[in-house]
């Protein structure tokens, strides 16, 4: 006998909690069922009750204390982020919680503390790491057949002069907490080290707000592994999604559609090579044919998957007791990121 769906109650009816949240929870009746909804707004909580007869607050102290909700998902402005969850897990509540977990590392540290002691569980949403593209090359570098991989660059560049809540401070807007965290965490499962050194450039090029609209970031491992990542809405032209650099071989992955490598034939072992300290000739090093191998392939990793998959993630850590993919030290490892990449800019923690 299958388990009983996860009694759903979702805080935010806007961009996220109704536009991503509900529309992927379509085809997932099996697993989550919406009891109930709060928002602001009369109308989006009327268009929720027509659709799923579930009941509908103005509040999310109403929600939260509500028995019939067994995890709250929040789907808020990212500056109500902290104050939200807080609020569902120190009613017991499980909390499906939108990224960023936090605007503040000190929020997000804080938070942990509480998931720590609270009864219910905390998970947070980065979906992206379930991303096609991201898995198939993950798969790609743990081959082996690239060598040792050395560096990684990660980008998602636009131009667009944004002019929403995302590009205010006040309210957790930024590349930094839209973007960020999903790259970031990225970044950091690339890395597969702690993190040695950061260097970063953060500024406000084309969003009509006070938040930054350009991050570069290079993250240095313990393992001497770089990870350079840009994000940016002030890039009028743009660069491949993934490039990767192995001591055997490359990658690139210019549209999270197609993967282009170039290796080191692992059946032709190269012979030995030893540096020439004579007078050189005409030429830079002496010729050598390397046998390489090109080829180009559609994304398609062998665990298939999309970012809707961390519903079926969820319900199975929530129902089956399995591991959770996105650890919450994890996130917040993430923020913390985000707050020394911050660090000496205007746009610092306050």
């Amino acid at each position: 006998m299958s388990a009983a769906p996860i009694r759903l109650g979702i805080v935010g009816l806007g961009r996220a909690g109704w536009g991503m949240h509900c529309a992927e929870l379509q085809g997932r009746e099996d697993k989550f069922r919406i009891v109930a909804v709060c928002d602001l707004i009369a109308e989006r909580r009327e268009q929720a009750v027509a659709r799923y007869d579930c009941l509908a607050y103005e509040r999310i102290e109403d929600l939260v204390a509500d028995p019939a909700v067994e995890m709250v998902d929040i789907a808020t402005l990212s500056c109500d982020h902290f104050a939200h969850a807080k609020l569902a897990l120190e009613a017991g509540k499980d909390v499906f919680l939108e990224k960023p977990i936090c605007v503040t590392y000190e929020e997000a540290a804080e938070l942990q503390r509480i998931a720590a002691h609270a009864k219910g569980k905390l998970y947070i949403r980065h979906n992206r790491r379930f991303e096609p593209a991201f898995q198939h090359i993950r798969e790609i570098i743990a081959s082996g057949i690239l060598g040792e991989v050395y560096e990684v660059k990660l980008r998602r560049l636009s131009y667009q002069r944004r002019d929403d809540w995302q590009t205010l401070k006040a309210f957790g807007g930024g590349m930094m907490l839209n973007w960020g965290p999903h790259i970031i965490d990225h970044a950091l499962r690339f890395l597969e080290s702690p993190v040695k050194s950061i260097w970063s450039d953060v500024r406000r090029v084309a969003a009509v707000g006070d938040a930054e609209d350009h991050l570069h970031i290079v993250l240095t491992g313990e393992n001497g592994r770089v990870v350079d990542l840009e994000i940016s809405g002030g890039a009028a032209i743009g660069e491949p999604v993934y490039l990767i650099f192995g001591t055997k071989g490359a990658l690139v992955c210019p549209d999270e559609k197609t993967i282009t490598l170039k290796y080191l034939d692992p059946q032709k072992p190269l012979p030995p090579r030893q540096a020439d300290p004579g007078t050189p000739g005409t030429s830079f090093g002496s010729p050598e044919p390397l046998p390489w191998i090109e080829e180009s392939f559609p994304v398609n990793p062998a665990h298939k998957m999309d970012m809707t998959t961390i519903w079926d993630e969820l319900y199975r850590a929530v129902r089956e007791g399995a591991p959770f993919p996105i650890r919450l030290e994890e996130a917040v490892e993430v923020m913390r990121v985000i707050s020394l990449a911050k660090q000496g800019t205007p746009f610092a923690e306050a």
